[in-house]
């Protein structure tokens, strides 16, 4: 199940983002994903016979006001780190939980080992705000509901 939250049909209430014992609360979007590698298998013909299975693959991305950015990173640097793309995977987890609808159960998905593989700054003309998208991949992700 791929997870890309970025709308109003989602509760952002529920939503929340911890990196360091730091609650991260200028969320502006969320994606999460799983991917596994799938070949088919040729035999005799030009049909394949079966469908082969490798590895799995979490990634994703975080985005985020530009004042949680800085406060993800000086709280890396508090903790002996250089900026968040340097904090170990084992210590950084995220978790997500929402409702689609009102009627629906609260779902919660438990992404581990999160390593961010990028850090930058940019902004644009006319922005009333910086909006920082930090790249991910972890370790493994749950989903419960």
């Amino acid at each position: 199940m791929n997870v890309n939250i970025t709308s109003s049909e989602c509760a952002w209430a529920n939503f929340e983002v911890q990196i360091l014992n730091r609650r991260i609360k200028g969320l502006r979007g969320f994606e999460s994903k799983k991917s596994v590698e799938a070949d088919p298998l040729y035999g005799s013909g030009m049909e394949p016979i079966d469908i082969t299975k490798g590895n799995i693959k979490y990634e994703g991305n975080i985005k985020v006001l530009g004042f949680e950015a800085d406060a993800m990173n000086k709280a890396a640097q508090d903790a002996g780190y250089d900026d968040i793309t340097e904090v170990p995977h084992e210590l950084i987890i995220i978790s997500i939980s929402f409702k689609r609808r009102l009627t629906d159960k609260l779902k919660s998905i438990i992404t581990t080992g999160v390593q961010f593989t990028e850090d930058g700054i940019s902004m644009e003309q006319g922005a009333k705000n910086r909006e920082v998208t930090l790249p991910f991949i972890a370790m493994g992700r749950q989903q419960i509901h």
